[in-house]
């Protein structure tokens, strides 16, 4: 599938009026990617599906006037890298190097980049955008059409999204983060300044999880009082009810799989949030979630108004559409008869109540069956798309306003592990699994660049 949707997109029309040079590896292009001193670095690439690999690739360099390139202090591995692994994002070429979270010191600035000097300490967004066009300019950053070549995504969307780091060549063909050093385009609109008071194992999340899972409870407008449900519990799911709680969520109904992930969220609301509600949907038990939930959420309990129908007010698609329950959508998306199964998706729809909100942060890729257009047309149900966040509306908010201040600190809250870079391969297949003796929620991943582990974060730990 990989192969054939890169193919396809090599044969289609060149995207014009784009300002950015995309390469997902200095080695595969190094008269123009590659630092002219031929240093080395370790990086971890797909290699293809379930095989990624830590090598030697050359480090970058400044190509673009306004790239920088970053040594790497810290990066991540994110439940989308899932998807990377399992090759159900397309256009995945052998030898990319991966990571879309990633945070350093600048080591190299191009001419035309005025905010960030040599030695600066910042974190990068997963959005590669320019800063400059209509959308940038509404901090929209993800839908950015200046920095993304793909025109596979351009037809199968009716538009392109921006680039983003380490995320297939269906979002441009970046080299990702996930290495020592990484190039950054438009490193001025893509990065922000690390306080001294913040250290890296909490400022790195600003990458993504924290700008993502605060965008998607923003974007479905939770409210005071309102019952929140919740698919899928990894960080973004654990930061879901966080945010949730801080807009005064009275109940929150968590729907997952994995007892460990359930209990972690469930013990961070009940220690920072004793005033919130919070109840857990195992589906390997509750072969029903739909049912479940409206015993739950029934006429009368909490002192509700006995005329309210059950439901969620508002549910949070944090899974994806890779995950298929029954054998039919398992072997449609086999044969390719659909890339995403429509499953939850259809379990929160008939889940919420009428004129309630489905917000979808999940990654979804293409196209699905059988979705329950019924259910969301005629009882009002506001189906959300909530996009890649777009990180320049977030980032330096949620720097300023949480992270200074310690009102969020992700180390209480997902930051389960420190590895090491050379461990990262190892990590995603732990991380993938969800190993119930490792537990792995959220790791720091350190290379040779990276400060000691700070008080209060995990100390290193071989995998």
């Amino acid at each position: 599938m990989n192969a054939l949707a890169s193919l396809i997109d090599k044969k289609m029309e060149p995207i014009k009026g784009l300002d950015t040079t995309t390469g997902a590896n200095p080695s595969n292009n190094p008269d123009l990617l590659a630092d002219p001193s031929g240093e080395k670095m370790r990086a971890l690439i797909w290699h293809g599906k379930n095989d990624v690999r830590i090598v030697d690739s050359l480090k970058p360099k400044v190509v673009d006037h306004h790239d920088i390139v970053l040594k790497i202090t810290g990066s991540t591995v994110c439940g989308s890298d899932m998807h990377l692994l399992h090759g159900a994002i397309l256009e995945m070429e052998s030898g990319d190097i991966l990571g879309h979270e990633c945070m350093g010191i600048v080591d190299s600035v191009g001419s035309s980049v005025t905010k960030l000097k040599v030695g600066d300490r910042v974190v990068a967004g997963f959005n590669i955008a320019c800063g400059d066009c209509f959308m940038c300019k509404q901090k929209l950053s993800s839908a950015c059409v200046r920095t993304n070549d793909s025109s596979l995504m351009n037809t199968m969307y009716g538009a392109r999204g921006c680039g983003m780091l380490g995320y297939s060549h269906f979002t441009g063909g970046f080299a990702g983060g996930q290495a020592e050093y990484t190039r950054i385009p438009h490193g001025d609109a893509n990065c922000i300044k690390v306080p001294d008071s913040v250290p890296d194992e909490e400022a790195l999340y600003v990458s993504d999880i924290l700008c993502t899972s605060f965008h998607q409870v923003a974007d479905a407008g939770v409210k005071e009082g309102d019952i929140v449900g919740i698919w899928g519990c990894g960080a973004i799911g654990t930061m879901g009810a966080v945010w949730a709680s801080l807009r005064g969520a009275k109940h929150i109904i968590l729907v997952d799989n994995v007892q460990w992930r359930l209990d972690h969220i469930v013990q961070v609301i009940h220690r920072d949030y004793p005033q919130v509600k919070i109840e857990t949907v195992n589906f390997n038990e509750h072969k029903n979630v739909q049912g479940r939930i409206m015993e739950l959420t029934r006429p009368g309990v909490d002192g509700r108004d006995p005329t309210r129908p059950a439901g969620i007010d508002v549910g949070l698609e944090c899974a994806a559409g890779e995950y298929a329950k029954g054998w039919a959508h398992k072997i449609e998306i086999a044969v390719g008869l659909e890339t995403d199964t429509s499953e939850i998706l259809n379990e929160i729809i008939t889940s919420t109540v009428a004129y309630g909100t489905v917000a979808i942060t999940g990654v979804y890729a293409g196209y699905t069956n059988h979705l329950n257009i019924g259910s969301l047309m005629q009882r009002g149900i506001r189906f959300i798309g909530n996009g890649q966040a777009p990180t320049h509306k977030y980032m330096q908010h949620i720097m300023d306003e949480y992270l200074v201040t310690g009102k969020i600190k992700p180390t209480r809250l997902f930051v389960s592990h420190r590895i090491t870079l050379e461990d990262t391969a190892k990590c995603y297949h732990k991380f993938d699994t969800h190993d119930e003796n490792v537990k792995m929620l959220k790791p720091f991943v350190e290379t040779k660049f990276s400060s000691p582990a700070s008080a209060g974060a995990p100390q290193l730990t071989a995998l």
